[in-house]
């Protein structure tokens, strides 16, 4: 019998404040000299004193609220004791049986449509460490506490995952919810966002397996690629009559696999106490609605709204995922005459998307106005150009150029005069007077073989419908 996956995810998201979450140096580090973002606090000396951030506290309950958690009622800081080198303090400050958010779920929706719901158990703040870098065959690391302090929410899921699809949805879509609310730009390249899985296996109708948990994946497919491997060695443990110690393991990325990096701590070993430097704070009714009126709309949201306008399932989940696409196809929409929503989504996820790929821009990097795309969309629908034409115009367009005024300068609007038509028509029947043979006797299909030479005569710019009508009927077959 095959075994089943036991899955629940740590996600750590870098909050987005301007300084660290217990002292007033700054927060934004990245590209920095190492080092040089650090202050007495944050370098652990004695006498120093913790002041908490306001608005990582208020980040952290949107996002909260944004999982449909419980963020009411006592929040207290406790201290988490560890001995790291990138952990000046020789403790974390988190949080321990107070979070700030608890008891809340998030509905994923696969590839094949199905929605699962994954519970969330926890999110609470805490101080983030500093980071260690390990140059390849030297005898030391190498410290930069630069990251050290900065403000911290980790979020922990029940075990209700039960496949990397699973994982990798569940990621995607937090992912979404903490760039729409502005609460962490939640990029795992700048490791602002990473993961741990905890992971294990058992026989259906028998009690869960002993855990693993796989530590400090930097992005969506290391997670899903471990999790793949992590079940697969588990399994053949267990298919040899081996049993599954509780480690803590690193990721391979260079090897895909996972590798031991040291036994399990178990909650005792932190040895927990409550901070005596920052009183418990009382989350009130007033406040949890002060900090409602601060959120946009949510990544939900947005989806029924798009499906309401008639956008195609896939093509809504994959706009409503993305801040920038989703931004833009909004402020798209309300150009008039208002655009069909469908067709904006496929010129915004095809051709504009491939030709930005292309050029490795990005959207939000590009000159396109989101009000041009809409008029080159409603010049198609109008009749006005072809849709070779508007493939045509898109780099133009793309450069930050009126489509309307693109087509006027180059006289590229659609000919409908049939005189002109007939007159290329005839061209390539003369041309191609075998097609016209085959035509007229019986294979109707081969007209397509008429039909680009005249579209190609004619600069594309001749309307394809009342080409395939003259070409129809001059062939006799009306």
């Amino acid at each position: 019998m095959a075994y089943q996956a036991v899955i629940g995810l740590e996600v750590h998201l870098q909050l987005k404040t301007k300084s660290k979450i217990f002292s007033a140096c700054p927060q934004e580090y990245h590209g920095a000299e190492p080092n040089t973002f650090t202050d007495p606090f944050t370098l652990g000396l004695p006498g120093t004193l913790p002041t908490l951030n306001r608005e990582a506290v208020e980040l952290a309950m949107m996002f909260g609220l944004g999982l449909n958690c419980d963020v009411s009622g006592f929040t207290q800081f406790h201290r988490k004791n560890y001995f790291y080198p990138d952990a000046p303090k020789n403790f974390q400050l988190s949080q321990y049986d107070r979070p700030i958010a608890r008891d809340g779920f998030l509905d994923v929706t696969l590839e094949d449509g199905t929605t699962h719901r994954i519970r969330i158990k926890r999110a609470h703040l805490e101080d983030d460490a500093g980071k260690l870098t390990h140059p390849t065959y030297a005898p030391y690391s190498m410290l930069d506490l630069n990251r050290a302090g900065s403000s911290l929410l980790e979020m922990v899921t029940e075990a209700d995952i039960v496949s990397a699809e699973q994982a990798r949805a569940f990621l995607e879509s937090v992912q979404a919810i903490a760039q729409a609310l502005g609460v962490s730009d939640a990029t795992p390249e700048e490791g602002k966002m990473r993961c741990d899985v905890n992971l294990s296996l058992h026989r259906p109708g028998e009690p869960w397996g002993t855990k693993c948990e796989v530590k400090n994946l930097n992005s969506f497919r290391s997670v899903a690629r471990a999790i793949e491997f992590e079940t697969a060695r588990q399994a053949r443990i267990l298919d040899a009559g081996g049993r599954i110690t509780q480690d803590t393991l690193g990721w391979d990325e260079g090897g895909q696999k996972t590798f031991l990096m040291r036994t399990k701590e178990g909650e005792a070993d932190y040895r927990y106490f409550p901070e005596p430097d920052l009183p418990p704070l009382d989350i009130t009714p007033e406040w949890i609605a002060r900090v409602r009126e601060r959120m946009p709309e949510l990544p939900a949201q947005k989806l029924e709204r798009y499906l309401a306008a008639g956008v195609r399932a896939a093509d809504a989940q994959t706009l409503s995922l993305s801040v920038p696409l989703s931004r833009f196809f909004d402020e798209a929409l309300t150009a008039q005459p208002r655009p069909d929503a469908q067709k904006l989504a496929n010129w915004l996820l095809g051709d504009v998307s491939g030709l930005l790929a292309a050029r490795e821009e990005t959207l939000d990097g590009s000159a396109l106005r989101p009000a041009y795309l809409a008029a080159l969309v409603g010049l198609i629908d109008a009749g006005t150009i072809s849709g070779k034409i508007a493939k045509d115009l898109l780099p133009d367009v793309l450069a930050g150029h009126d489509p309307a005024t693109l087509v006027q300068e180059r006289g590229l609007s659609v000919v409908t005069d049939t005189a002109a038509i007939d007159a290329a028509i005839d061209a390539a029947m003369a041309a191609d007077p075998a097609t016209v043979e085959k035509v007229r006797g019986g294979n109707a299909k081969a007209m397509n073989a008429l039909f680009g030479p005249v579209m190609k005569a004619m600069g594309g710019q001749a309307k394809p419908e009342v080409v395939r009508e003259r070409l129809t009927a001059k062939l006799g077959l009306s």
